[in-house]
């Protein structure tokens, strides 16, 4: 995996951790230093490098984005990964978050829907040195039911409600981390699966691209 002073945006990228992220809430010491360890720039276009640790969300190929650091640490963070879990990420885009996530967790599996995305995705992971990440092409809001049961599935588009089939390839109490809402706005929401049933606690409000498929939003 990426060793800190390996690249020229180690100041950048620890600013962002203090300032974006430590200052603003983030508590979870495990996700500040893998935030703190992933050269964000190299999962974004060229041109967009120099902005790569700014607050804000870029846009990648396929109409995609990679969100911004504050949102992507909040949803890790709310997901509580433990280093043996088993973890599945729903829309893996450039990476970058599975590849956070890869820092924290066991194994992880990321599905993509964009075969370009994921082969791209799976270069760079590969490159980086992340060997505990399985990139997947397909429909993410059907899950990836042969890895199942995962500890957390942490989903990076918007659902018009929340899938079952992926509350089902949960483990007892693990985590669904997933926005639920309209195309212009939703509502971060965390399912827990426990005996009785599923937990859901609202987070806030937020804004990403849909999931499109079989139980998200339909093509347009």
């Amino acid at each position: 995996m990426p060793e800190i002073g390996a690249d020229p945006y180690v100041s950048a990228r620890l600013e962002m951790v203090e300032k974006q992220l430590r200052s603003r809430g983030i508590r979870d010491e495990r996700v500040l230093r893998a935030m703190a360890r992933v050269p964000r720039h190299e999962f974004v276009p060229g041109e967009s490098a120099a902005t790569a640790y700014e607050d804000h969300p870029i846009g990648i190929a396929e109409g995609q984005t990679i969100s911004q650091p504050f949102m992507v640490a909040s949803m890790v963070e709310a997901a509580e990964i433990e280093p043996a879990d088993v973890v599945l990420e729903v829309g893996a885009g450039s990476g970058y978050q599975a590849a956070v996530l890869a820092e924290l967790a066991a194994e992880v599996f990321t599905i993509e829907r964009f075969p370009a995305l994921a082969a791209s995705a799976q270069k760079l992971l590969a490159h980086l040195g992340y060997a505990n990440i399985v990139v997947a092409t397909g429909d993410g809001s059907e899950g990836l039911r042969q890895h199942a049961p995962y500890s957390a599935i942490v989903v990076a588009a918007a659902s018009p409600s929340i899938p079952q089939t992926l509350v089902e390839q949960l483990r007892e109490n693990g985590r669904l981390v997933i926005p639920v809402g309209g195309a212009e706005q939703q509502e971060l929401q965390v399912v827990r699966r426990l005996p009785d049933g599923p937990r859901i606690e609202r987070k806030y409000k937020c804004k990403f691209v849909p999931l499109v498929g079989k139980y998200g939003f339909s093509r347009s």
